[in-house]
């Protein structure tokens, strides 16, 4: 038994509109556009990279938020490109305490802190996504959490940074960063995961439990039928039954 990540999803008041943005920034097409949830992915159908879903929000942004993407760039030139375009669509630099960094810190039209990587060799191969980050006070227990939830090994482990990436090599990094930062309250964003239509979903909800899991509820997610979890340090996530086991009619 096993399950795979599907998506990150963001809380947006303008599910629509921020959708638009990062489609547009990432050279991404909208794949699902509905009232209740708009999904934006990779045109590649052979890629890896994981789609952003954005279902309408549930409260009001507070603080920063404890996942953010990391955009890859081939050169320096191209990194400047790639923050020109984004500034264009919408973005605004902005100052999280970083200092002077080689990455740019820029928020989406909603206030979603992402950065604009300088080229790092590791992510030469990732696609438009170079990792999605996760903020946390023990790096390596959660990656261990999200490499049995995601079945992605542990390529890095280290007090201040561990990444997982898909034994394909494929793919952007899933990466957690120390920081002494509290979460309060739910996570703007968060990743889902789903289960393959094989596999018992009850039985995945256990083997996550045992990994170090809690449940929080049961019910749909984005119209998707499903159960709602939190990791070791709270942040949540949602565990989806496969399409086909399920009808919209």
């Amino acid at each position: 038994m096993s399950t795979r990540l599907a998506s990150v999803v963001f809380d947006a008041d303008r599910p629509r509109f921020v959708a638009n943005f990062w489609a547009e920034l990432l050279g991404w097409g909208v794949t699902v556009d509905r009232v209740d949830e708009v999904d934006v992915a990779a045109p590649d159908p052979d890629g890896l990279e994981l789609a952003l879903t954005f279902l309408p929000a549930a409260g009001a942004k507070r603080g920063k938020n404890r996942i953010h993407l990391d955009l890859a760039s081939r050169s320096i030139d191209h990194q400047r490109v790639q923050v020109d375009r984004a500034l264009s669509l919408g973005a605004r630099r902005i100052d999280i305490g970083q200092g002077a960094t080689p990455w740019v810190v820029l928020a989406d039209p909603e206030g979603n802190e992402f950065c604009v990587l300088e080229p790092r060799e590791e992510y030469v191969d990732t696609g438009a996504v170079a990792a999605i980050v996760i903020d946390t006070h023990e790096p390596v227990r959660l990656a261990e959490f999200w490499s049995a939830a995601s079945g992605w090994p542990m390529e890095h482990a280290g007090a201040q940074v561990a990444g997982l990436r898909s034994a394909t090599g494929l793919g952007s990094w899933l990466e957690f960063v120390w920081t002494p930062d509290v979460k309060c309250g739910r996570n703007r964003l968060h990743l889902d995961l789903s289960s393959f239509p094989t596999d018992d979903q009850a039985g995945e909800v256990a083997r996550l439990r045992a990994a170090g899991a809690t449940q929080i509820s049961t019910g749909d997610i984005g119209g998707a039928p499903g159960q709602v979890l939190a990791d070791p340090e709270t942040n949540e996530f949602c565990l989806l039954r496969p399409a086909s086991s399920y009808t919209t009619v």
